[in-house]
């Protein structure tokens, strides 16, 4: 089992990212992080690194209900998304499959709410 689900696009990085927020957002998931991999490393190291950012999605309902099922799942929270800019032109988007990370949770409600998400963020992916 793949740890992520993914795909290219021929499009602007910045328009990508609007429309995987667009697309997260129908699907129930909100951003509540952003970082740009880019900027940090040249801040921090003074080094050059393509355009990448993380979005930390979350789906409230989902992260309650999870952390109800199990209070140390804060640990793999929120979902992270990433996209980058591959070549100019092309961009990546890859979002974290939790039925990979759930697998060494031993929680069967914890897997259900997982299996629910994996499909909400599969279908993000698809949706580009």
């Amino acid at each position: 089992m793949r740890y992520y689900f993914n795909k290219t696009l021929n499009e602007d990085f910045d328009k990508v990212i609007e429309r995987v927020t667009e697309e997260l957002k129908k699907e129930g998931f909100g951003i509540l992080t952003e970082i740009d991999v880019k900027e940090t490393l040249k801040k921090k190291l003074d080094v050059d690194f393509k355009k990448y950012r993380i979005l930390g999605a979350c789906n409230p309902p989902y992260a309650h209900q999870a952390l109800e099922a199990e209070d140390k799942i804060g640990t793999m929270l929120p979902c992270n998304v990433i996209v980058q800019e591959v070549s100019k032109g092309v961009v990546e988007v890859a979002a974290v499959n939790p039925m990979a990370s759930m697998q060494a949770v031993d929680n069967e409600i914890l897997a259900e709410i997982a299996s629910e998400i994996t499909a909400k963020l599969e279908n993000v992916i698809e949706k580009l």
